[in-house]
């Protein structure tokens, strides 16, 4: 009787994962492998809303499983990519897209990182401009004179002579 405890809590936990697994993991008919192929790739270049560095492929959230489904349902009504990714934006905004369209209320998404490396640039030519110009000194005549005395000079000589 001993041994039969752990052996079902061990059957017990292998099941449960299985389950857990099969909740989470969608198994989803497609007609042709090509349909099989579209839909893959149209979740893949589609963002997760609460992972946010995930596509809806590979997010466990249950958010991108409603997604998941949804997008399926829309693929077996007919729906071609761009309807079904128009109806995502209009939803949940260009977020939801990896690659969101050049408008103005993304220009801060594609132009952004550009605009900083100018930025940054410019002030690092900036600032290297301004050490050059700082280490420049020039030096008056008097000083130039003492200079010359100075490096003309071999110790042991005289300089009265």
């Amino acid at each position: 009787m001993n041994r039969i405890i752990p052996l079902l809590l061990c059957c017990l936990l292998f099941a449960s994962g299985a389950l857990h697994a099969s909740g989470t993991l969608e198994s989803f008919k497609f007609a042709t492998s090509a349909e099989e192929l579209r839909f893959k790739h149209l979740i893949a270049e589609l963002r997760c809303l609460v992972c946010q560095n995930q596509s809806l492929a590979d997010s466990d959230a249950e958010l991108a499983h409603d997604l998941r489904v949804e997008v399926y349902e829309m693929l077996q009504a007919g729906n071609t990519n761009e309807q079904i990714a128009e109806f995502l934006v209009e939803r949940y905004g260009d977020f939801v897209l990896y690659n969101p369209p050049v408008k103005p209320s993304t220009w801060l998404i594609w132009f952004g990182p550009f605009v900083v490396l100018i930025i940054a640039m410019w002030l690092l030519f900036r600032a290297l401009g301004r050490q050059r110009t700082a280490t420049r000194h020039e030096i008056s005549a008097e000083q130039r004179k003492q200079l010359e005395q100075a490096l003309h000079h071999h110790p042991g000589e005289d300089t009265k002579s």
